[in-house]
């Protein structure tokens, strides 16, 4: 009976994930065909692969490099989402809640306010990155000195208050307008005017991100049981946390780094995704990641359809979708408990 009920779950989580790639790859097509330049799609892929005129130009430097960062970013927030959740026991846990997207914009705004990512722009990443740690850090240690699942969320809220501060203190004393229309702009969420370097300095931390999540994945299973118990069947308790911690640190830095705030992707994907995947976090992480990155893909299709002059960014149009969902899921949590 078990066997079957496995396999049958098994099933649904592979026909989820083909589902997900189909999803994935007919947005990621619609995003880099659709744009304000008039092109046709033959002159597109033909500018593509080898093209040297204005379609290979927008084919290489615009569309493609948007397309690829949409999956990057919602891939990342979509692995961070479902790891979280896992570790703390708490389906209202995601990057943003938790203040790990605030303190990655933090990073990211000291280092645009100082001009450090003018002169050296992988230091826009650095630093992004390094705001983060330094929330799932704080995060981490709660959870070592016996934190509850919602003392830690109200945590990431305070510390995402404290950060969003002081980037706003930033913005105040910006003496540049113009910086401080580009932060005010990277603010909000935006995938426009992305170029190719930013596709080279996000991908490679958030994989290793992603990756250092899977690795977690069996780990966070056996901590859904309590840290005794996760003891008892021999999981190294600290060893899961730190790969969790420097796992969303690593993809959520380098996605908000590159994107800037975008916000409840992390929440809503593994919630949606969770009643066709399993509720084990090691079968969740991956599916989340795909579905993060199809939704931010179909998002950013959106906007330009909707908004073709670029007035609506893509951090506003997740906002307005997921706070909804974030109600709904707190009046549906107050309901079961």
């Amino acid at each position: 009976m078990e066997d079957a009920i496995s396999a049958r779950a098994a099933g649904a989580r592979r026909v989820t994930m083909l589902v997900l790639l189909a999803v994935l790859a007919v947005a990621f097509l619609a995003s880099f065909l659709i744009g304000p330049a008039d092109i046709a799609p033959g002159a597109l892929f033909a500018g593509l692969f080898g093209g040297h005129g204005s379609a290979g130009v927008i084919a290489r430097s615009l569309r493609l490099p948007r397309a690829a960062l949409a999956i990057v970013v919602g891939g990342a927030l979509g692995a961070s989402g479902a790891a979280l959740q896992g570790l703390f026991r708490n389906p209202l846990a995601e990057p943003g809640v938790t203040g790990v997207t605030s303190c990655a914009g933090l990073g990211a705004v000291i280092a645009i306010y100082f001009g450090l990512a003018a002169r050296q722009p992988v230091l826009l990443p650095v630093f992004a990155i390094a705001g983060a740690l330094g929330s799932a850090g704080i995060l981490y240690l709660l959870s070592r000195r016996g934190a509850g699942a919602t003392a830690m969320v109200l945590a990431g809220v305070a510390v995402a208050s404290l950060a969003t501060a002081l980037t706003a203190l930033a913005l105040s004393f910006a003496q540049n307008p113009y910086a401080m229309s580009d932060m005010v702009f990277w603010m909000m969420g935006s995938l426009k005017d992305s170029k190719p370097s930013d596709l080279y300095f996000s991908a490679p931390p958030t994989l290793l991100g992603i990756l250092l999540l899977l690795s977690a994945g069996r780990g966070i299973d056996a901590l859904t049981l309590g840290e005794e118990a996760a003891g008892s069947l021999g999981i190294d308790v600290g060893s899961v946390r730190g790969r969790v911690v420097a796992g969303v640190a690593l993809a959520t830095g380098a996605a908000t780094a590159m994107a800037g705030a975008v916000s409840f992707v992390g929440m809503v994907v593994p919630h949606v995704l969770r009643r066709f995947c399993g509720y084990e976090p090691s079968k969740l992480i991956l599916p989340s990641a795909l579905g993060g990155a199809a939704l931010v893909t179909v998002a950013d299709v959106a906007i330009r359809l909707i908004a073709p002059d670029g007035q609506l960014l893509l951090g506003v149009l997740t906002a307005m979708l997921g706070a909804p969902f974030f109600f709904w899921l707190i009046l549906r949590l107050r309901r079961e408990s």
